[in-house]
């Protein structure tokens, strides 16, 4: 077997090519659109660039196949986010043959020790931690948009190598058929209605207002998760608005305030698996350009929940209930809307947790992000969120 390194045109076609070729036969995966992909490795495209680098290759067996692929890349911003200085590795497909894997994998390792690492995180994006992110190896069954799919056999694959598990994500289903559960809205509709309180959907017409409130949130929610948390850029997130307006229900994103501050916010966005299904190459041309126009309200029939979270000062106060509730309120007068997807929630969230199994979503996939130490001996700790724990009960310090 070969591994080549991506450096031009015709590698990184053949890079894309990888899991069109693996998964072929499966009826579950959608193949990402090859714009999408590819703008994740480009400087010009994505930001963390300018903290760091990528690198891809792909494996050939000695029929001169394309049997696998990986990428490798490190961002600066995010090494005080781990015991040890960690980069990351995604977009791994593979036959199912470890020496293939180890190959792959050991590949990646020594790029990542050339540039000062000292673990590797897998599989993850370049990027945001919503899209791209985490090995499937419970719930093989359709994938929401961005979510990863891939091959039971990965797991043994991950494990195998020496990969160990950092943290679980879960996903939830809730059949809209089922209605929700009267105790609950009943408590969203008194949360809704606390004085101070205000909740407004996102709008093209007041975009700069809205980018504003969805940078304070987030970073005023996230910053939680560790002490030196890499705040999300105005930029950044108005790139991803303006891409994504041709499938973006302005209706399903919705902000909670408290006196005009924002506070928490959740984000809804149609499936549009369900459109890329039917364009089955990855192709982004003219043909398939119709496609997704012409398929965007006609072939959806649920919705990815990307993300949802409330600044922990407010987190007592109903908040998300009251944001859920105003996201079911919109959703029950889309009619072709029979499924809402709820991904994904970390094992270290347990307020999430629990109010989705309140909503009686099921818990129907999970998928795990792993950690790989280059140290054997070095030791390991799960990912727990305590830090986000104490920076709560310190804030609740200082307001008694």
């Amino acid at each position: 077997m070969k591994i080549s390194e991506v450096i031009d045109r015709k590698s990184s076609k053949e890079f894309l090519e990888v899991p069109k070729i693996l998964y072929r036969d499966d009826p579950f995966w959608v193949c990402p659109l090859d714009v999408e992909i590819e703008g994740i490795f480009n400087p010009e495209n994505n930001s963390c660039f300018q903290h760091g680098e990528a690198i891809r290759w792909t494996l050939k067996n000695d029929q001169d196949q394309l049997v696998g692929r990986i990428a490798a890349f490190y961002d600066r911003r995010k090494e005080g986010h781990f015991d040890y200085p960690t980069g990351g590795a995604g977009f791994f497909e593979c036959i199912d043959n470890q020496e293939a894997a180890n190959m792959l994998f050991d590949t990646a390792v020594e790029w990542l020790k050339s540039k000062g690492m000292q673990a590797m995180q897998a599989p993850i994006n370049f990027g945001e931690n919503y899209n791209y992110w985490g090995l499937l190896v419970e719930g093989f069954l359709h994938q929401a948009y961005a979510m990863p799919y891939n091959f039971p056999y990965y797991q043994k694959l991950f494990e195998n190598y020496g990969f160990r598990n950092y943290f679980e994500q879960n996903s939830f289903h809730k059949d809209l058929s089922e209605g929700w559960p009267e105790r609950q809205i009943k408590f969203a509709q008194f949360a809704e209605t606390r004085p101070g309180y205000s909740f407004e959907h996102f709008s093209y017409k007041h975009v700069d207002k809205y980018i504003h409130d969805f940078v304070t949130s987030y970073n005023n929610i996230w910053k939680g998760f560790h002490e030196n948390y890499t705040p999300l850029k105005h930029d950044d997130v108005r790139k991803i608005i303006v891409e994504a307006k041709m499938v973006i229900d302005e209706e399903l994103i919705w902000f909670a305030y408290y006196e005009r501050k924002p506070v928490g916010l959740v984000i809804a966005f149609p499936d549009i698996n369900q459109i890329l299904a039917k364009l089955k190459n990855g192709k982004l041309n003219l043909l398939n350009k119709l496609k997704l126009f012409y398929y965007r309200k006609r072939a959806v029939t649920r919705s990815r929940v990307f993300i949802a979270g409330v600044d922990p000062e407010y987190q007592s106060a109903g908040v998300i209930a009251a944001m859920f509730y105003q996201l079911i309120k919109v959703i029950e007068k889309r009619p072709r809307h029979t499924e809402l997807e709820l991904s994904w929630v970390g094992d270290y969230n347990p307020r999430t947790l629990t109010l989705y199994n309140k909503f009686d979503a099921k818990q129907v996939k999970r998928h795990i992000t792993y950690l790989y130490l280059f140290d054997p001996k070095a030791p390991f700790r799960r990912f727990d969120n305590v830090f986000e724990g104490k920076l709560y009960k310190d804030d609740q310090t200082k307001k008694s």
